[in-house]
């Protein structure tokens, strides 16, 4: 009777999930309808200005599902595209007759990853070379909004708007003294010889080790200089006379950038009207100008391959990586093996170009993606390009790759492993009264007991030495790929390993990354190696979930959360990412730090 009851709830649950499914399917399909048909119809006419206002999210690869842009309480799309299709699109705006010159306005509530900023204001600097003028205005510049704009051929700002110019920083929190409080103890193992490796720190320590802070100071210093130095170049001012600017806070208004020489002129919005008559544009038959986004540009003027060409497949893999299979933006062993698979055995593609952008996650996961990387590079050349970060577990899988090309704001190397504990036998005696027995047919039998990611109980000496014995070894193999695959010797890696974060130009300066340069460099050093310079066309090789399924997907996540409230779903959603960073399984290549230049 019981089988029963349970048999027909869950077929009454699924019957129930599939209709709300279908409805809620509905609901999206009228409200894009709605929303397109609300959107004034742009045209490319001989006059165009190609506005980039970063309306969309950039992101470094195109995500795994579908309606992840979608809201379901304004019922609208959020806009949103991948690097290599806006630069793919800004090159054929660099060609295209029509297009006059590329117009930046920041006004968009769009995101976009340090890295894509790096490659976005190189593709700017390439389309310049046209002869075509890109200009910029905005009524306040972030640093990183007014280190895309500086390679303009002219920056304008409100008269009353904003302008931040103070340096770079980098913070962490740390959570040791909230543990004590819970009764709570973290331990960490790692190498002796990762003392740079700092994913641990917030559970053990309350501030930066000296280690941690020497290599934090490096990378801001870094990151500072390529910023200053870019900005200088373009705006022919001195680099260090721009530090000095932030060290003294000597700009934070509109007339302290305009005295600096950082924009050219406090205009109002309106006025860049006749600027753009200055370069030459003429305005259309109803009296304007003929203005229209990236997003209406890249669905206007779509860069179609060369059909019959031989092809360079780009492989992405963005986000932390886990073992096994998963649906999520992350990187999951299983499922990026696949990919390289189904990359290598395409006899069209000649080249692979492989996209990381990962802070790393399991060392397992890591190694598997290594070996597949390792085979397809024995049948075809492999060329990583690194994004905002390429670290730990992300260098690992990069470190076979017949050549490295990275940002110069990359965070890289991390060459380092960790594994860690979390032990409540405290919190769950003392606090709460929680108390566990058990049977076991040895001293370590219950080695690893948890109760949702805490343990149970403390670990012997034994079972400590067991942990560090796994993580030396798992640092052994990391450092020994590494040597290879970049044809170091192994004192130099381990001089360079440590656990330690460098930036991607000083990667190339210590022989961890061959160049610096983006995507569109990548692909060109892919070319050459596979002798198809001459004539090739781009393929992304992708996840064979059809888009079908990843929309029923989200619905049937969508229906599942539709009777929950938004402060249950957040507190939900901040606790399974705790207790996803806190309680990763087994040992851990991974660095926590990203930035951002704000």
């Amino acid at each position: 009777m019981k089988f029963f009851k349970i048999f027909l709830a869950t077929l009454l649950a699924m019957v129930v999930g599939t209709v709300l499914s279908w409805v809620l399917c509905l609901i999206v399909f009228v409200g894009m309808a709605g929303s397109m048909g609300q959107t004034t119809q742009a045209v490319i006419t001989p006059q165009t200005i190609v506005k980039i206002d970063l309306a969309e999210n950039i992101t470094e690869a195109p995500t795994k599902n579908p309606m992840a842009g979608f809201d379901y309480a304004t019922m609208t799309m959020a806009k949103s595209t991948h690097l290599l299709k806006v630069l793919q699109s800004i090159e054929a705006a660099k060609n295209d007759e029509r297009v006059k010159g590329i117009y930046l306005n920041f006004t968009g509530a769009g995101g976009v990853t340090t890295g894509a900023v790096e490659e976005l204001r190189a593709a700017l600097i390439d389309f310049k070379q046209s002869g075509k003028f890109v200009v910029a205005y905005n009524e306040t510049y972030s640093q990183g909004a007014y280190y895309l704009a500086s390679v303009a051929d002219k920056i304008y700002l409100h008269p009353e708007g904003g302008f931040s110019w103070v340096g770079l920083a980098q913070s962490s929190l740390f959570m040791k003294g909230a543990l004590d409080k819970l009764g709570l103890k973290a331990e960490a193992f790692r190498p002796t010889a990762c003392k740079y490796k700092s994913a641990v720190e917030p559970y053990i320590r309350k501030e930066m080790s000296k280690e941690n802070k020497a290599q934090m100071q490096t990378l801001v210093d870094d990151m500072w200089g390529v910023l200053v130095g870019a900005i200088a170049e373009s705006r022919q001012l001195d680099a260090k006379k721009l530090m000095q600017l932030a060290d003294k806070l000597e700009v934070t208004q509109p007339e302290d950038a305009l005295k600096h020489g950082l924009v050219d002129a406090l205009i109002y919005e309106d006025e860049m009207n006749d600027k753009f008559a200055e370069y030459g544009v003429e305005k259309g038959a109803d009296g304007e100008y003929n203005i229209i986004s990236l997003g209406e540009y890249m669905t206007l003027a779509p860069v179609l391959p060369k059909f019959g060409a031989p092809a360079v497949g780009v492989v992405y893999a963005e986000g932390s990586i886990y073992d096994g299979e998963g649906e999520d933006d992350n990187i999951y062993s299983a499922n990026l093996v696949e990919v390289l698979k189904k990359a290598r055995k395409d006899k069209d593609i000649k080249a692979v170009v492989f996209r990381v952008n990962s802070p790393g996650g399991s060392a397992l996961a890591s190694d598997v993606i290594w070996r597949e990387v390792e085979l397809l590079r024995k049948e075809k050349p492999v060329i990583v390009s690194m994004g905002s970060y390429a670290a730990s577990g992300g260098y690992y899988i990069s470190s076979g790759a017949d050549a490295i090309i990275a940002d110069k704001m990359t965070l890289t190397g991390s060459i380092g492993v960790f594994g860690m504990l979390l032990e409540g036998e405290d919190m769950l005696n003392k606090r709460l009264g929680i108390t566990t027995d058990v049977v076991k047919t040895g001293r370590s039998a219950d080695f690893g007991s948890n109760i949702m990611g805490v343990g149970v109980r403390k670990i012997t000496d034994l079972e400590r030495k067991t942990l560090l014995r796994s993580v030396d070894k798992v640092y052994d193999t990391f450092t020994t790929k590494v040597a290879n695959g970049r044809n170091l010797p192994m004192d130099k890696v381990l001089e360079l390993a440590q656990g330690r974060v460098w930036s991607g130009s000083r990667a190339v300066e210590l022989g961890l990354a061959d160049a610096n340069g983006g995507l569109r460099e990548a692909i060109a050093v892919a070319v050459d190696k596979a002798g198809i310079a001459e004539n090739f066309r781009i393929t992304e090789v992708l996840e064979d979930l059809s888009p079908m399924a990843q929309m029923m997907q989200s619905l049937n996540m969508q229906a599942k959360a539709y009777f929950l409230d938004a402060e249950t779903l957040e507190a939900a959603e901040y606790y399974n990412s705790l207790k996803r960073e806190v309680a990763r399984e087994g040992v851990q290549a991974y660095c926590p730090y990203s930035f951002a230049i704000n």
